[in-house]
């Protein structure tokens, strides 16, 4: 077996009318995402960091915004496949660390909501999740409020 390892990223605009989903949880917020799927900045920066570690491209391959099958996509579902692609390739994640960058909400009162959601898509152990927030303290994009941004790494087995 050979441990590889891969990162994601991703970011979305802030809007009026959507909900805010972080890691397939509606989190409570005045504005949510924009975007083709359902914008969930943390589930993208995971399925891309997958994807890298499989050397499998990116999720702009597999998932098109320009695919109207994706439109209003839940992030989640895609997750699933992703891993389906990677078990697919004889790879098994193993473990996540994904940090989210956004203004507000505090995301504390949701994080084990979320790392339980991810875990339960990856098929792994909410031990093996991580999910942490930080704030742009007022700078760039995300400190005014523009919009989120997600980071994430993964470990996975492969055969």
């Amino acid at each position: 077996m050979t441990i590889c390892t891969g990162i994601g990223y991703d970011s979305h605009r802030l809007g009026e009318g959507r909900p805010l989903v972080l890691g397939g949880v509606e989190v409570a917020n005045d504005r949510g995402l924009e975007g083709h799927s359902d914008a969930d900045v943390l589930t993208h920066a995971v399925i891309d960091a997958l994807l890298g570690a499989a050397t499998l491209a990116d999720i702009g391959e597999h998932f098109p915004d320009r695919d109207e099958r994706y439109r209003d996509a839940n992030s989640l579902e895609l997750l699933r496949d992703t891993v389906a692609m990677l078990h697919g390739r004889g790879c098994s994640p193993l473990h996540v660390d994904a940090t989210v960058v956004i203004e507000r909400p505090k995301l504390a009162d949701v994080r084990e909501e979320i790392r339980r959601s991810l875990a339960g898509a990856l098929g792994i152990s909410v031990e093996h999740v991580s999910v942490k927030a930080t704030r742009g303290e007022g700078m760039g994009f995300v400190g005014r409020e523009e919009g989120a941004a997600a980071l994430a790494v993964a470990t996975v087995e492969r055969e």
